[in-house]
């Protein structure tokens, strides 16, 4: 069972009711779950929110949550989950990149990812696909170049 976990996935969750993606959870981020996992999440509006409300309220295990300059540069629906969540969160990282843009956002990625065993990813497809040119593609074809597994969920 891996040790430690990179949650990535699209911003865009607005097709599905939170109860699918908590059912989604259920099925996909459970299992991993255990007392001595480790998630790594990006701290984004999205699925990094909706993933880091979940894990808080049915998980035991350490979560981190890192984003690519500070936490007040964040959405608000992101700074309002890491907020809520603040007395289950092990870890806040705060890269300080001194500008806020996709290769910012990639070396986010990437640092979790360097600190993972799995990737599991939430990617977007159907209608609302944007192709395979995404932060989260990166993120997951980062992991398989680094020889790490991966856990592929299309919402």
């Amino acid at each position: 069972m891996p040790g430690s976990i990179t949650i990535t996935g699209t911003r865009s969750t607005e097709h599905h009711p939170d109860q699918w993606y908590g059912t989604a959870f259920c099925t996909y981020l459970a299992p991993f779950a255990i007392p001595r996992a480790h998630f790594f999440i990006g701290g984004a509006k999205g699925i990094d929110s909706l993933a880091l409300l979940w894990l808080a309220a049915h998980a035991r295990s350490a979560i981190t949550v890192v984003v690519p300059v500070t936490v007040t540069q964040q959405p608000e629906e992101a700074r309002h989950a890491i907020e809520l969540c603040r007395s289950r969160i092990t870890e806040v990282v705060e890269l300080r990149a001194p500008e806020l843009h996709s290769t910012t956002y990639h070396a986010r990625n990437r640092w979790m990812v360097d600190r993972s065993d799995l990737t599991i990813g939430f990617p977007l497809e159907g209608p609302h696909e944007t192709g395979r040119n995404t932060g989260t593609w990166q993120t997951l074809d980062y992991t398989a170049s680094q020889g790490k597994p991966r856990l592929i969920v299309p919402i």
